[in-house]
């Protein structure tokens, strides 16, 4: 017997109420993302068409793995605006960067060197999956007093605060804002980074919702996910501010 009718009809994927992604690997040949300005285009004609009207890319920046400096972010985003433009796909886009919190890091706050931006001086941070940096807090706060408002980008990946949520609640309790990623609700990196991601969206602590964007299983995964009625049903009532972004 075919019981295919009593699976839910899949849905034209809608992106429009985020309209803006805020965190990507879109640029072409700066880091682990995509290699090529052709591949660029493609993707955000994608994304543009299911819905996207503004892409804020984010290269890692990572001492002795993606030596990016604001020059060299620049300079691609530049070879990405070009071939858009010229394929005439009609969207913005920009660059800031995603950093990792290390030594590295420090080095660039002790020195007062310019950093990469974007909204109202969001600054999208991460740490190393493997452990929390021992000094994290002291590094947010100077961020603060600085003037910058630190996003911690994918919150529900770092496994060493699956058993330890009060971790998240003190990093709220610092003001500081979440991302997550959409493809940790599909459960593409699995069922606990899901489960986190869910948690941190009962309990009303997420801003932001990333691509989180590298290669075509992401942007493949994210089409099959948002055509799905589960997704809308996660994230319609989250008061999200990627649309702030405009």
């Amino acid at each position: 017997m075919n019981f295919s009718f009593f699976k839910k009809a899949p849905v034209k994927p809608n992106l429009s109420f985020l309209g803006v992604d805020m965190h990507s690997h879109l640029l072409p040949g700066i880091d682990d993302g995509l290699k090529t300005v052709e591949q660029t285009v493609s993707f955000i004609r994608e994304l543009h068409e299911m819905g996207y009207q503004k892409f804020i890319c984010t290269p890692h920046i990572l001492n002795g793995v993606h030596n990016n400096t604001p020059e060299k972010i620049e300079a691609a985003l530049q070879i990405a605006r070009s071939a858009i433009i010229e394929a005439e796909i009609p969207v913005t886009i920009e660059a800031a960067a995603e950093y990792m919190i290390d030594d590295s890091f420090e080095n660039l706050l002790k020195a007062d060197s310019k950093l990469l931006t974007f909204g109202k001086n969001y600054i999208l941070i991460e740490m190393s999956y493997l452990a929390m940096p021992f000094n994290i807090y002291e590094v947010l706060f100077e961020l603060q007093i600085r003037g910058y408002q630190p996003i911690l980008a994918h919150p529900e990946r770092y496994n060493f605060y699956h058993n330890d949520f009060k971790r998240y609640e003190e990093m709220r309790d610092r003001q500081i804002l979440f991302q997550i990623n959409l493809l940790s609700l599909s459960g593409y990196y699995g069922k606990e980074v899901k489960k986190i991601g869910e948690k941190l969206i009962e309990a009303n602590m997420v801003e932001f919702i990333g691509l989180d964007m590298h290669h075509e299983a992401h942007l493949q995964m994210t089409k099959d996910f948002t055509s799905t009625k589960a997704f809308y049903d996660l994230v319609e009532k989250i008061p999200l501010l990627n649309k702030t972004l405009l």
